[in-house]
């Protein structure tokens, strides 16, 4: 079994396309598929069901993909436990966050990271951040930036280095609603609402509505917090976001932070990781450099 082929799969078991797994690590399909059938041959299960529309992992595909990380987690980890220059460390590390987070926390990780050192990789990946602890914990992703969950599961280690308040924001004019808004007193329960569908904001929101005593009218649920803002900005509702996604967000001057007096509490924005994976010498690097972003 050769360490490229391990790579190969987790790859593919992370885009579920050969065609984008050729293509970001210069193979030709033929030769993914020759690995995949080969290590399908070694494991004496299908690793993958696949046919002409779709990939997906088999539950034996699912148990290989934690046998693979392991075992690469451990040659990068021999690798550089022996290497006779200590102070420079090479190899790749996958890296979730929100779209937000990667232009608004990571960029001074990384560069500190880079600047110790350059030949780490990152494989930088990308999506709702509601989806970063889960990935942590099923090992699809080696380090994430998220917010802290209400329960964190066993086998994943956090250190926060941010809070995010989170704000109640409306249109901030020309609209119907933004009329509304301008109420000496505002009508709750008439009010469309833009809600998460999930994740921490979403328990934010149903919190707000218990202690507010109002039945909501929901206008819409949106994946990813970035998705509230755009729609609040239309004028489609009010919505509760978190300020570092309002403050980056290229629609903020199109909304407005609403006044309310009940208080919301502000989001844990830190590192994580699985426990056993910290002494890995590319995850504690990334992890050092994420503690330095403390506030």
């Amino acid at each position: 079994m050769e360490l490229k082929a391990l790579q190969l799969f987790l790859h593919l078991a992370d885009s579920l396309h050969f065609g984008k797994t050729s293509d970001a690590l210069h193979v030709s399909p033929s030769t993914l598929s020759r690995t995949i059938q080969r290590l399908e041959l070694e494991a004496g299960n299908p690793l993958f069901v696949r046919d002409n529309r779709s990939v997906s992992l088999t539950p034996e595909g699912k148990a290989y993909r934690t046998f693979a990380n392991q075992t690469l987690d451990a040659w990068l980890q021999f690798k550089n436990n022996t290497r006779n220059d200590t102070r420079s460390l090479d190899g790749k590390l996958s890296v979730f966050c929100s779209v937000t987070a990667s232009y608004s926390h990571l960029p001074p990780i990384l560069n500190r990271l880079a600047a110790k050192h350059p030949n780490i990789d990152i494989n930088l990946i990308t999506g709702d951040a509601s989806s970063a602890i889960q990935r942590i914990s099923q090992g699809e992703i080696d380090i994430a930036i998220s917010a802290k969950p209400i329960s964190l599961p066993a086998n994943v280690v956090f250190a926060m280095f941010d809070r995010v308040p989170v704000h109640l924001i409306g249109p901030d004019k020309g609209c119907q609603l933004s009329t509304k808004l301008n109420a000496n007193h505002i009508d709750w329960l008439n009010i469309p609402y833009v809600v998460a569908e999930q994740g921490l904001t979403k328990l934010r929101s149903d919190a707000w509505f218990r202690e507010m005593k109002i039945k909501p009218h929901i206008y819409a649920t949106v994946a990813g917090n970035e998705g509230i803002v755009s729609m609040v900005a239309l004028g489609l509702g009010v919505g509760f976001a978190p300020g570092v996604v309002i403050d980056n967000s290229p629609v903020r001057d199109k909304i407005r932070i609403i006044e309310q007096p009940t208080p919301i509490a502000p989001f844990e924005l830190g590192v994580c990781c699985l426990k056993k994976k910290l002494s890995n010498p590319l995850i504690n690097a990334f992890w050092t450099e994420a503690q330095a972003n403390s506030t």
